[in-house]
């Protein structure tokens, strides 16, 4: 068999596996909004039940407590006027009084466990309202990933003229899969995993501040635990924005970079970010958009993660044959010198201007902020 067989094979044979492991992620995206659904649905009509019960007891306890009144002003009546009644009658009437007495504080609790019920189903409602929404979201893009990988993806050995080509691909994209996953699972880890173990935590403690110090604390908790979820569905979708912004597709680069910068701003308080354009506005080239985008990307990450910058000025100039990126930030800065230029980022930054025969400088000292200045060449 020939050199170029080999490597048509084994490309053919590293895309069937994506696509297989592509396809078994989608549908365990979907058994997971389907069972999600089921579980809605049925605690939906639990909820339902906990709310009429909750409504007949009350109406019952009300009963009930006009009826222990009643009893009350009976036994006052026969206690104060002993000497007209036996000591049959005063017995019945105390024991009538004490049944009652009893009964409406087993009523009075159980509305209470009710109610307890209650609230706890609403709270896992509305988690469940939020986890069936996140996995068809994710279903949809994972929908657009798996068209790509059999629709375009499926002709690129036909596109490659040798087998040494096609075999350096096919370990670009291993070595690009391995390293996506590595950022994920890190990405993952420190984030909403941490975020969503930390709800759990709180989530039992509203549940003791209730019991101890009633409604209003626990309420504290309750808001502190939907700023964690707020936090952590931010950092989720902020990850799934990272994998491949739609926006970048359908509207350029601009745009998608305005909105993109905007919702930094947004989700950090305190930050300001500024953003100018300079010459052509026409669409690119999808590899010289996709790499001006992550540029931008990357450098402002950087800007905000680690130099924890006030201010970020983001310029973007296109012309004809070529197109300049400058980014700067009042942050803290860095010495190019040190570790930091060795960073993860950075590296990843200079492979991918260098991939463009591009140039890339990164002008920054510690205490005096970073300019990066990125000069890419549109051929």
């Amino acid at each position: 068999m020939s050199e170029q067989k080999t490597g048509d094979i084994a490309l053919d044979h590293i895309i069937d596996e994506m696509v297989d492991t592509v396809t078994n992620s989608k549908d365990e995206i979907f058994e997971i909004g389907e069972g999600s659904r089921q579980e809605y649905e049925k605690l939906y009509d639990e909820l339902q039940e906990t709310k009429r019960q909750v409504i007949a007891y009350i109406e019952e306890g009300d009963q009930l407590d006009q009826k222990v009144r009643f009893s009350r002003k009976r036994l006052s009546e026969v206690s104060s006027q002993f000497q007209k009644y036996s000591e049959e009658e005063i017995r019945e009437v105390y024991e009538k009084t004490h049944a009652l007495q009893m009964e409406l504080s087993m009523k009075r609790e159980k509305e209470k466990q009710l109610r307890c019920r209650r609230d706890d189903l609403e709270l896992r409602l509305r988690q469940l309202e939020e986890t069936i929404g996140r996995a068809e979201a994710l279903g949809g893009k994972i929908s657009v990933v798996l068209n790509y990988l059999t629709e375009d993806f499926k002709h690129v050995s036909d596109a490659l003229e040798t087998a040494k080509e096609k075999q350096q691909f096919g370990l670009q994209i291993i070595e690009a899969q391995e390293e996506e996953r590595r950022r994920l699972s890190r990405e993952i880890h420190d984030g909403p995993a941490q975020m969503l173990a930390n709800v759990m935590l709180r989530s039992d403690l509203v549940e003791r501040t209730y019991k101890k110090r009633g409604i209003e604390d626990a309420m504290q908790e309750v808001k502190s635990v939907r700023s964690l979820v707020r936090s952590a569905l931010y950092e989720v979708r902020r990850i799934i924005y990272d994998l491949r912004p739609m926006a970048l597709d359908d509207l350029g680069l601009l745009p998608t970079l305005k909105k993109y910068l905007a919702t930094v701003q947004d989700y950090n308080d305190g930050l300001t970010i500024t953003f100018a354009t300079f010459g052509k506005e026409d669409r690119l080239e999808s590899k010289y958009e996709v790499a001006l985008f992550r540029l931008v990307q990357e450098a402002v990450q950087n800007a905000v993660k680690h130099a924890e910058a006030q201010e970020i000025k983001v310029k973007v100039e296109i012309m004809s044959t070529s197109a300049m990126i400058i980014v700067k930030d009042d942050g803290k800065g860095f010495d190019t010198n040190g570790k930091k230029e060795k960073s993860f980022g950075l590296m990843g930054m200079r492979e991918r201007v260098e991939m463009l025969e591009g140039e890339l400088n990164i002008d920054s000292s510690i205490g005096e902020g970073t300019i990066v200045t990125i000069h890419l060449p549109l051929n």
